[in-house]
């Protein structure tokens, strides 16, 4: 295996994770990880030594997604019960199942944009510049759709099932 090739298999768990966050169908998260592999390994010539190789693969998937959003006007779906239920028989723990499901709906209910640099930011740890590099946006850009991102994903969690029904003083 080429050093390459072995820097890209170590990115398989983290473009999963990825991969599963922003189209929220486990099936159509494995069709664009490997997407993204094949494309990635049949250009390794133009990965550029020295960079960073994770910015790079995120770059090569937002782009393989926002061309599948483009051609089939497909939108991110949330996890579904069947999904929920593996998880939660997995964990033995249904609190954690629940929250799972919340953050993922909330996560739902964000613009592609905002899910996008939250993701590669706060779940991923990519720098500033880094997201920014992987989308093709200027930092600013970056820093304001994460601000916005993470005020709307507060929102629509502290507004969700089961919160703010009942204010004890």
């Amino acid at each position: 295996m080429t050093p390459v090739r072995g820097l890209i298999v170590e990115q398989i768990p983290r473009l999963r994770r990825y991969a599963r966050a922003l189209t929220g169908d486990q099936s159509r998260a494995d069709d664009l990880v490997q997407d993204c592999l094949e494309r990635a390994l049949g250009r390794t010539r133009l990965w550029k030594p020295g960079t960073n190789i994770r910015a790079w693969l995120f770059t090569i998937m937002h782009n393989l997604f926002v061309n599948d959003l483009r051609r089939n006007k497909g939108g991110l779906r949330s996890l579904d019960d069947a999904t929920l239920a593996q998880q939660e028989s997995a964990d033995g723990d249904g609190l954690a199942a629940m929250e799972l499901r919340d953050i993922d709906r909330a996560l739902a209910q964000l613009t592609p944009e905002h899910r996008e640099v939250l993701l590669l930011v706060a779940v991923e740890q990519l720098t500033y510049q880094e997201a920014a590099d992987a989308l093709g946006i200027p930092v600013g850009t970056v820093m304001s759709r994460l601000a916005r991102g993470r005020a709307r994903l507060a929102e629509v969690l502290e507004d969700g099932p089961g919160r703010g029904l009942r204010r004890v003083k």
